[in-house]
């Protein structure tokens, strides 16, 4: 029996999505429930899966075009999987097309992650993408790790000194070891929203930066004496995140109004907590948001920001997940960042950013003593937060982090 594919419903506001990419092709058997095409909102990217067994019979939407919510992308034909697709059939169509036969049996993510001077390189040594493993953006197979493939393998890599014909070069003009192609790759749909929403707030907020250092010694200690008990207890690992997330809800009890947003004539306030935490996902970055985090506990917290984690290097992140969120926190320390102004995520008022620890000499009692030391910034919105609250704010989170033990007894 035929049945449509349909863009499903994504999220709230959002009436189109981009084709990320065919994970079955024309042809291909599919089972129910098994990814059929990965699609890319300006929030997320969410696989869509298959409401049946069947064939996928016809494909209507390619890589990169947009499709609206309730719209057909494909078809497909029910029933049992087995002997849809008999072998005559597939030697007989690439007798047929002999120019498209290897192409045929690739997965379109395949075709999607290798870059056009790989794959030519690629079809010279008859190589398989299954083979290849990726060092570009998203996981792109790039020229040079197919070149640094072949020379594991023991095979002469392909280089312009390879080619016997080649007239040797003028002096003026040496040749080089590297290459200087250029790869055009289209912006997926969720990087393009960011783009333009990273523009957005740098016309509409009136942005200002202040900055602090903390000492970490007291969360370093509590983290080595209770660390191990804490992952044995509840199975995650006690993070520096939670106790940020935990210091930022008190300092924004303390001044409210880096907890609200202005909508139209008007100021927001909340009397919730949703803590949004910036990360690097596999298609760009992503803030999912911890829901009225002032109620969970430390391991809570823990759990769900790792999960968060986890689910955005495979694009499994829910689009409802990345709505929302009162305040953000990034830490761009995982990366080595030593100091950097964050930027605001609209509506929102208030964005913390953390940075690396390093060991510096500060003043202590009059001696100059060794600490970890880490600088935090704080990005506000000037019309709604003036200069005094927002460095107030930054200086209680201080306070609050120097002595964690502030955060049990709410002082």
């Amino acid at each position: 029996m035929p049945i449509d594919i349909k863009v499903p419903e994504v999220g709230e506001s959002i009436r189109e999505v981009e084709i990320g990419g065919w994970l079955k092709a024309k042809g291909d058997s599919v089972q129910k429930d098994e990814p059929v095409v990965s699609l890319e909102s300006e929030k997320a990217t969410i696989e869509l899966t298959s409401p049946s067994a069947g064939v996928l019979t016809n494909i209507l939407k390619k890589r990169g075009e947009v499709a609206k919510v309730g719209e057909v992308i494909a078809q497909m034909e029910t029933g049992p999987v087995t002997a849809q697709t008999p072998a005559p059939e597939v030697k007989t169509e690439a007798k047929a097309a002999p120019a498209t036969a290897p192409a045929a049996p690739k997965k379109a993510t395949e075709d999607a992650r290798i870059m056009p001077a790989a794959q030519r390189v690629m079809s010279e040594q008859n190589l398989r993408p299954e083979d290849m493993s990726g060092t570009g953006p998203g996981g792109r197979v790039l020229k040079e790790d197919v070149v640094r493939h072949l020379q594991q393998q023991g095979t002469p890599a392909p280089s312009a000194a390879s080619a016997p014909s080649a007239p040797a070069p003028a002096p003026s003009a040496p040749a080089s070891a590297g290459t200087r192609e250029e790869e055009v790759v289209p912006m997926t749909k969720l990087r393009r929203t960011l783009a333009e929403r990273l523009v957005q707030v740098q016309q509409t907020a009136a942005m200002l930066t202040t900055f602090n250092e903390v000492d970490m010694s007291g969360v370093m200690d509590l983290r080595k004496q209770y660390g191990e008990a804490f992952l044995q207890k509840y199975n995650v690992k006690l993070g520096f995140m939670s106790f940020f997330v935990k210091a930022t809800i008190e300092a924004l009890k303390q001044f409210p109004e880096i907890n609200a947003e202005i909508r139209g004539a008007n100021i927001i306030y909340r009397n919730y907590f949703d803590i949004g935490v910036a990360i690097g996902g596999g298609r760009g970055l992503v803030v999912p948001v911890v829901r009225n985090a002032e109620r969970l506990s430390f391991s809570e917290i823990e759990m769900a920001v790792g999960d968060f984690g986890k689910r955005a290097k495979d694009n499994k992140l829910k689009p409802e997940e990345l709505q929302g969120g009162t305040f953000t926190i990034t830490n761009g320390g995982v990366y080595g960042s030593l100091l950097s102004t964050p930027i605001l995520n609209p509506p929102q008022s208030g964005i913390l950013g953390m940075h690396s620890i390093q060991e510096r000499p500060v003043a202590r009692d009059g001696a100059v003593v060794i600490r970890p030391m880490m600088y935090v910034a704080l990005t506000y919105d000037h019309r709604i937060v003036d200069g005094r609250e927002a460095v107030t704010f930054l200086k209680r989170i201080k306070e609050i982090i120097e002595a964690p033990a502030r955060m049990l007894l709410e002082v």
